[in-house]
């Protein structure tokens, strides 16, 4: 089986800032390397975990360039939006910051019909030489990319490679799957359902528990690919508090993972507005949750 060019374990990884409340690039630069330690493959920035809705694209081009700079592991750019037009303009440009490939969401708010989504990706698509992974997560878009769609964009353009796949319906998945084959490498874009992806076909996860739980992550995606079920399931079971914790109704995506950072001793910082910052209850989730998972490795 050959490994897949992005890496199994990808960490969308958060997006430090400094008490003013500019990005601290340094932080970024150590929590990349800590990452990679943890056994992440690659990371994916500026998405979702990442706050990339809060950021401007000069701020993505220099956190796009800083983190590629310090990994040797590939290093996704969250470069689309709503606006196709800057979607691409933006795409465009990041080739020349030295990441690997680029992580194409559907475009939110503006709920497009299937041939918008279509044509917003293949826009994005066309404007860069760099390997592209589309991003389904109706949660937060409002849309979901259709299992024909996601086929005859693969189709179509040769660059579009992957599929994080957040929308929790499998039946589709393991279908799109099913019909390109090695043309699409899939990724579970849920946490708690790596171990129902990795059954369906995918080859990993793109991950937001992996900030403090990566070599759970691993291992159970290396127990899968090695047979051992048996295994994986025990691995799954350890990680369900963490998949409980990554993201509540009251401290939804980043908060938690920030606080677990925290935790950590990585100097992440607070989120921006409209998020805002963590309070003592989380904090002391946060501790108790990676307290209690290294106390689990032994």
């Amino acid at each position: 089986m050959s490994a897949p060019q992005f890496g199994r374990l990808l960490t969308a990884m958060v997006t430090p800032f400094g008490a003013d409340g500019t990005i601290d690039f340094d932080a970024a630069a150590s929590l990349a390397r800590f990452l990679a330690s943890e056994g992440s493959e690659g990371l994916v920035l500026a998405g979702s975990t990442g706050e990339g809705s809060a950021l401007s694209d000069e701020e993505k081009l220099a956190l796009f360039t800083c983190v590629a700079n310090e990994v040797s592991i590939p290093v996704l750019a969250g470069t689309t939006s709503s606006d196709t037009a800057r979607s691409v303009a933006l795409t465009a440009q990041v080739a020349s910051t030295g990441v690997a490939g680029v992580l194409a969401t559907t475009p939110a708010y503006a709920r497009p019909s299937q041939s918008g989504i279509s044509a917003h990706l293949s826009a994005v698509a066309n404007s860069t030489a760099l390997p592209v992974m589309l991003y389904d997560i109706p949660s937060r878009t409002g849309r979901k990319i259709a299992s024909s769609t996601t086929i005859e964009l693969v189709r179509q353009h040769s660059n579009i490679v992957a599929l994080k796949d957040a929308s929790a319906d499998l039946v589709s998945a393991a279908h799109t799957k099913a019909v390109l084959g090695d043309a699409l490498d899939l990724y579970s874009g849920d946490d708690s359902l790596l171990l129902a992806f990795l059954a369906v076909g995918a080859v990993g996860v793109v991950s937001v528990a992996a900030h403090w739980a990566g070599p759970e992550f691993a291992e159970l995606i290396a127990s899968a690919n090695a047979g051992d079920w048996a295994r994986a399931r025990v691995l799954n079971e350890r990680l369900f508090e963490s998949c409980a914790f990554e993201s509540t109704e009251q401290y939804p995506n980043p908060l938690p993972s920030k606080a677990a950072l925290r935790a950590l001793g990585q100097a992440v910082g607070q989120c921006r507005l409209p998020l805002g910052p963590s309070d003592d209850t989380l904090d002391g989730a946060a501790k108790r949750v990676v307290t209690s998972l290294r106390a689990s490795r032994g």
